[in-house]
């Protein structure tokens, strides 16, 4: 086990020692299923504090995704750890008002964790299909750009520059409808890439016409998907 890891884990058992030192030295261990009921919700709310990193999707945008997770957790807890603490000081008989409060409490902060984990999983899906979208443009664009005044023929670095301009200023969003465009300018790339290293100028040239066509169609179909 990493010391880091060790460390962390010894933070998180900080609260439930001193917890639960506090509360047995303080008050026995005799108490009516009361208390016993709003000791059990608030290491039940300890523990979605630290389970809510595991909940949180891995994406680019899960510190942010895990921020506002994490905020619903430590607010339940912080509210169910006075409520807690103010039954267990109250010492019912009655375990009717102790179980509906706190399960009213727990039913609420599910109702908005569920909610904010689902709306968290759409959004990451689109920003996953927009990383995916804008890796086509940087993809493409760049490796062309490498490309620019390789050669010794003006004519083919003019021609690999107007690709350039073409492919980086195409629109980052993408659809299904031209995946297959998008593979093909890629595989047009590689081409042009080899024709480069070759100093072929011909083929230079018939590979950049055969990206612009491409591109040129990918662009259209998009503009008239909108």
């Amino acid at each position: 086990m990493k010391k880091k890891t060790a460390l962390w884990i010894l933070l998180d058992l900080v609260f439930l020692l001193v917890f639960n030192v506090v509360f047995f030295v303080a008050a026995g261990t005799k108490h009516p299923t009361s208390v016993w009921i709003a000791y059990g919700f608030i290491h039940f709310a300890y523990l979605m504090v630290l389970v809510t990193p595991y909940l949180i999707r891995k994406s680019s945008s899960s510190a942010v995704f895990g921020f506002s997770i994490y905020s619903i957790s430590s607010v339940y807890f912080l509210i169910q750890l006075v409520v807690g603490i103010v039954f267990i000081c109250l010492k019912q008989e009655s375990i009717k008002v102790s179980l509906i409060v706190q399960i009213i409490i727990a039913g609420i902060y599910a109702i908005i964790l569920i909610s904010n984990l689902i709306a968290n999983e759409s959004t990451a899906d689109s920003v996953e299909k927009h990383e995916v979208e804008v890796a086509y443009i940087k993809e493409s664009s760049s490796r062309v750009r490498s490309l620019m005044d390789k050669m010794e023929d003006k004519r083919a670095n003019r021609a690999i520059e107007k690709t350039y301009d073409l492919l980086h200023a195409s629109p980052a969003k993408s659809s299904s409808t031209v995946q297959s465009l998008e593979r093909e300018i890629l595989s047009l790339t590689r081409e042009l890439e080899t024709a480069v290293f070759e100093k072929d100028v011909d083929s230079v040239i018939a590979a950049t016409e055969a990206i612009n066509f491409k591109a040129e169609e990918r662009n259209r179909r998009l503009k008239l998907n909108q």
